[in-house]
């Protein structure tokens, strides 16, 4: 996967991220469980997007 597409995947998930933490503010309590597990995973996935993106511009080592 190219560094555009990672970053691109990236910025859809951290836009994700904002627009469910904000649905769980004003969701009713029966629901905000279900939501928050969703968040989690969506984290977990965006914190792995960024690790992939982070270790794409690390410059190779010199020999």
């Amino acid at each position: 996967m190219s560094i555009r597409m990672v970053a691109k995947e990236l910025y859809r998930l951290q836009q994700e991220v904002e627009k469910l933490e904000a649905q769980i503010k004003s969701a009713p309590f029966h629901e905000q469980e279900h939501m928050k597990d969703h968040l989690r995973r969506l984290k977990a996935e965006r914190d792995r997007m960024r690790k992939i993106l982070d270790g794409e511009k690390v410059p190779p080592p010199f020999r």
